[in-house]
């Protein structure tokens, strides 16, 4: 069996985004290490991917909001250098305003978000430089860019992740590690009705399949895209967007205060 291009380990696997990841990442080629807390349904989309594709597929069982499930993760990552793909899909949302938010779930979905993608992408990305490759595929959100639109801790993890993915290529970009983070507007799987808003209540121009997106930011993968936005139809938009923020981004320090601020503060 030819595994030239190596394992890719996939989080939230065993539905929705994960599992399309899975089954398009076996049809390239790659074995497989799928990861979540539902072994049924990893068992179930490992036996389908298997059947119709040949590829070996493991199971990992894993709830990654619990340090002791991360860390075994963990590990899998550091000690298995076939691996050369690692796609963060793991996570959760939230609809409710912060105001009616929970604390302990915003903490679980902080951990889960942020903490466990920042580990794994650490567990891996460095040992892949040092191999000269691998790729990081992080799914992010476009509330990283308009976290209004939704609960504001969950685009504040997901600008986190968008953040995170732009450091990581400039760091290690030219020492082989590609990176991608993917902003999926609303799409087609079970993160609304788990969230407390059902999908259905969503406008259908709104609402991307699942399917449609992972194949969309593959696409964008091939393309050499850092920032993939499945839904944006004019990527000038983002290209104007980036060119802004990097001409903010040479004026933002200075040893002086800026002239609009040289007044006697009102007492």
């Amino acid at each position: 069996m030819n595994t030239a291009l190596g394992t890719a380990l996939i989080t939230g696997a065993s539905s929705g985004i994960g599992a399309v990841y899975a089954d398009r990442m076996a049809r390239r080629g790659h074995d497989l290490i799928l990861v979540a807390r539902n072994r049924e349904r990893l068992e179930a989309v490992a036996e389908r991917i298997t059947r119709e594709t040949g590829r070996s597929v493991q199971v990992l069982t894993a709830d990654l909001g619990r340090a002791e499930d991360l860390r075994r993760v963990e590990r899998v990552l550091r000690e298995k250098e076939d691996i050369s793909v690692l796609v963060n899909n793991a996570g959760f949302g939230a609809v409710a305003p912060l105001v009616d938010s929970d604390a302990d779930s915003m903490e679980s979905m902080i951990a889960l978000n942020v903490t466990a993608l920042t580990r794994l992408t650490y567990a891996f990305a460095p040992a892949a430089a040092s191999r000269g490759g691998g790729t990081v595929i992080n799914i992010g959100s476009i509330v990283a860019v308009v976290p209004e639109l939704l609960n504001g801790v969950y685009g504040a993890s997901k600008a986190f992740v968008l953040a995170l993915s732009q450091s990581l290529h400039h760091e290690l970009g030219e020492k082989g590690l590609k990176v991608q983070v993917v902003l999926p507007g609303a799409t087609a799987t079970d993160f609304w009705e788990i969230a407390g808003h059902p999908v259905e209540n969503l406008p259908k121009e709104w609402v991307m399949d699942a399917d449609d997106m992972v194949d969309a930011a593959l696409t964008g993968l091939d393309d050499g895209e850092l920032v993939t936005i499945p839904g944006l139809p004019d990527v000038a938009l983002w290209d104007a967007y980036q060119s802004a923020r990097q001409t903010l981004s040479g004026n933002l320090s200075s040893s002086r205060p800026a002239e609009r601020y040289l007044r006697t503060p009102a007492h």
